[in-house]
């Protein structure tokens, strides 16, 4: 039995401090700070995410019941939400941000060796954006709509773990697509997007980085067909074809053939036309790549739904920024723990025991050794899982 450390300073045990530190020498964090240290604010905004805290108020109500056992957590000291207040309001949300990208860095390879089922020996990324409204009168810098005030969250996840590789978070009014002008593309990897991502300007741009795309085709497209390659129609694929864009601006925007692949869904009774900068891939393949797109459709739901990002504890460009980069921490930091740790249970079965136990003196592993398997099948109708590999 572990006497001496509680869950929660088994979890953040697995966070290299000088990895943190740096990060906050960066920006000058801890400048002009006496006592509570951004280190300090990482855990108690961490705290709050693992435990579904709902307001400043209740992160120091419930942190001030748990008083005798914040020094065993890694707390140093009661907790203020004004303290709290001012801290996600002025302290550079770049430091919470570089910091994830760290832990992501981490959390890649543990997942590298996830089978995915794709003859592909490349790294498949899937790029979308998801909106998350807020009152315009409290979030004046966050415009949407003329009454409406929202931020977006533009990311890419590399779809053999589910782990964002890029976030960028912007006002409502920035159109998705727009995000990549500051991608740094990887060459000989994947990016899998939606219609919203088809403007061939950007997608040239890509193919010259020698990285592929594959994207719905708009029924308007103007094409002249080239070629036309032998597919097999019982996969679903109905066409393989290589093609040259004809349209005014496009023509000269585009002036390489593009790869079109009509494919017919039985699963929803639909045929879908993807384009694709990929000649040699068997089309049955670039159709499976592109179902792979819901995984950041699914990771949008899923941090919607288990993690604080749709209420804020403030309420600056700042504090959100701050609140959504150490959620986001958070989200990677339980899925190193699952891999380095080898526990078997999905990501929202732990995260709910952990929500209960996180001052408990019990090892991790010891946490999750007597869930029984059914269980796991309790929650799976009604809960979107991630990790479940």
């Amino acid at each position: 039995m572990n006497r001496g450390q509680t869950v929660f300073a088994q979890i953040i045990a697995l966070l290299s401090h000088n990895e943190f530190y740096r990060c906050v020498e960066r920006y000058n964090g801890n400048r002009g700070v006496r006592e509570f240290s951004c280190w300090n604010q990482f855990l108690t905004m961490a705290f709050a995410q693992l435990t579904y805290r709902e307001s400043l108020r209740d992160i120091e109500v419930c942190l001030a019941a748990q008083g005798k056992k914040l020094y065993h957590a890694g707390f140093h000291g009661l907790v203020k939400r004004s303290t709290l207040a001012d801290a996600n309001e002025n302290r550079d949300w770049r430091i919470y941000a570089d910091f994830a990208q760290t832990l992501i860095n981490i959390a890649r390879p543990l997942y590298a060796d996830t089978d995915l089922g794709l003859d592909l020996d490349a790294t498949v990324y899937a790029l979308d954006a998801t909106t998350i409204d807020l009152c315009l009168s409290l979030f004046p810098w966050a415009r949407f709509r003329r009454a409406k005030g929202a931020v977006k969250l533009h990311t890419m996840i590399d779809i053999q773990g589910s782990i964002p590789v890029f976030i960028d978070i912007t006002d409502g009014k920035v159109h998705d697509v727009s995000v990549l002008d500051i991608l740094i593309p990887e060459a000989g990897s994947y990016i899998v997007m939606d219609r919203g991502y088809l403007d061939f300007e950007r997608l040239y741009r890509l193919h010259q980085a020698l990285s592929f795309f594959v994207i719905r085709a708009k029924r308007n497209l103007q094409f002249q067909r080239r070629y036309s390659h032998p597919v097999e129609k019982s996969t679903g694929v109905k066409s393989d074809q290589t093609i040259l864009l004809t349209g005014p601006k496009t023509s000269e925007i585009y002036p390489d053939p593009i790869r079109r692949i009509s494919y017919y869904s039985e699963e929803i009774d639909k045929r879908l036309i993807f384009l694709t900068n990929d000649f040699s891939a068997p089309a049955c393949a670039i159709a499976a790549l592109y179902r792979y797109r819901w995984q950041v459709e699914l990771f949008f739901k899923w941090i919607k739904q288990h993690l604080r990002i749709k209420r804020f504890f403030g309420t600056s460009e700042n504090s959100v920024k701050t609140q959504i980069w150490i959620a986001v921490s958070v989200y990677v930091l339980i899925a190193i723990m699952k891999k380095q740790l080898g526990l078997k249970q999905n990501l929202y079965t732990i995260l709910q025991i952990l929500s209960l136990t996180l001052f408990d003196k019990t090892p991790i592993s010891y946490l999750f050794a007597g869930v029984p398997a059914e269980y796991e099948m309790m929650n799976s109708d009604n809960q979107l899982l991630l990790f479940d590999i």
